[in-house]
């Protein structure tokens, strides 16, 4: 059996990630493919009990660097109860957040050493990294706007201020611009219609 298709969906807060995650799913159960949606940090029961601790509380409850201890920490196990399972099963796994969040937020944004974050990268995902990167593209005061205004309980990234948030949103743009073999920046603003055909034609282009 050969082996699955691994999309990650990446961007700041408020981009309309996890809804478009959603859409392609269903658009490639369509299909008539396999897939596996899940998140991160998050997404095994390991890496729920990890999120737990990460999104929620106070915006200065962890430095940067723990952050990124606990969302490898997290990734680890995600990865060995989910993604690879799936994958070697010829699954296709759509995940809202993998790596390049790290490297955005705790990274570029949270100071982090970006060294540093590439070498707990190489021994954690190794060579399961994804087919490709969806990143939403979209003003970091308007996502931010849209995050607050969801009244959601896990906050505690929206409350590190504007200036973080713009930080943020050129890092993910220098990450897309670093890796353009699997990386695609798509604009997130417009109707949930209009962005779903521009992740459907991302994917199609992107030959998987």
């Amino acid at each position: 059996m050969s082996r699955g298709r691994f999309i990650t969906f990446e961007g700041g807060e408020g981009a309309g990630k996890s809804t478009q995650a959603r859409r392609l799913a269903d658009a490639l159960r369509a299909r008539g493919h396999d897939v596996v949606l899940t998140r991160e940090p998050g997404g095994s029961p390991g890496g729920e009990r990890i999120r737990a601790l990460v999104v929620s509380g106070g915006a200065e409850d962890w430095s940067p660097m723990t952050e990124t201890l606990l969302m490898f920490a997290a990734r680890d196990d995600h990865l060995n109860a989910v993604v690879r399972p799936a994958l070697e099963a010829g699954k296709w796994v759509i995940c809202d957040r993998f790596s390049d969040s790290t490297r955005a937020y705790q990274g570029a944004a949270g100071g982090v050493d970006a060294a540093f974050v590439e070498a707990l990268d190489a021994a954690v995902v190794g060579a399961d990294q994804p087919d490709l990167t969806l990143i939403f593209d979209l003003p970091s005061e308007r996502g931010l706007s849209r995050a607050l205004a969801r009244g959601e309980a896990e906050t505690r990234f929206e409350g590190k201020g504007a200036e973080f948030h713009a930080r943020l949103a050129e890092a993910f743009r220098a990450i897309a611009e670093a890796h353009p073999e699997r990386c695609r920046l798509v604009d997130a603003d417009g109707d949930f219609d209009v962005v779903a055909d521009r992740v459907l034609a991302a994917v199609e282009a992107a030959g998987l």
